[in-house]
């Protein structure tokens, strides 16, 4: 585990891949004969630069929303000319681990696959990503497994619960009008300071945004009517 983003970083994988090949703005010339061992670790250096370059625009973005306010943010967004909602995910991933928190050995996609978990959980999995060698799709799979294992083990009762079980369901769905509780998908439509902003205040309450919101819902729905 330790810190990206430093530029010193960059110009050290910079100054590798100059050793054995042109980089230019535009591009890159690789010398006729080139050996492939240099040809492969150009390419692990490219690597080591897109991955850092995630975080640093992820930092970028934060700082620039903190020190300069919302529509700074927004216009300096729209003037790099990248795309505005992959550089949004930039900011959500680096937003969610401090850098302390980051792990060189992996990549920043890595930690995008687990950013909706609780800073323990993103850390186990992390670790074992690590300890193990997982490739992204190896931890994705992972720890899609775990969450489908824990549903499991929810959805079943145990033996001689079920009537235990049954009362607070019974409970929470007697209402006046003796609705049925149904789950449903529900897609609401935000704008993007929208987002971000009920993403701090649900990250104040150490939740996803997404299970905060559930919990606002749910709140709303138990309080009595006038």
């Amino acid at each position: 585990m330790g810190t990206s983003g430093e530029p010193a970083q960059r110009d050290v994988v910079l100054s590798l891949v100059g050793k054995h090949a042109k980089v230019q703005k535009s591009g890159m010339i690789l010398p006729r004969n080139l050996p492939e061992r240099s040809w492969e670790q150009i390419g692990v250096n490219l690597c080591e630069l897109t991955n850092s370059s995630a975080w640093w625009l992820g930092d970028w973005l934060i700082y620039g929303e903190t020190t300069y306010g919302w529509r700074r943010y927004r216009e300096a967004i729209e003037r790099t000319g990248l795309d505005y909602q992959t550089l949004r995910n930039y900011a959500w991933v680096a937003r969610r681990f401090e850098h302390h928190r980051r792990w060189d050995n992996l990549s920043f996609a890595h930690h995008a696959e687990v950013t909706r978990l609780s800073p323990p959980e993103q850390d186990y999995w992390l670790r074992k990503a690590e300890q193990q060698k997982w490739s992204r799709n190896e931890l994705r799979r992972a720890v899609r497994a775990s969450l489908a294992e824990q549903s499991h083990k929810t959805d079943i009762p145990s033996s001689g619960d079920d009537e235990k079980r049954e009362a607070p369901q019974l409970a929470e769905s007697t209402g006046t009008d003796k609705r049925q509780r149904k789950d449903t998908t529900l897609t609401i439509e935000l704008s993007a300071g929208q987002l971000d902003y009920y993403s701090k205040v649900a990250a104040a309450h150490g939740l996803p945004v997404d299970e905060w919101v559930t919990q606002v819902l749910d709140a709303a729905e138990q309080r009595p009517t006038a």
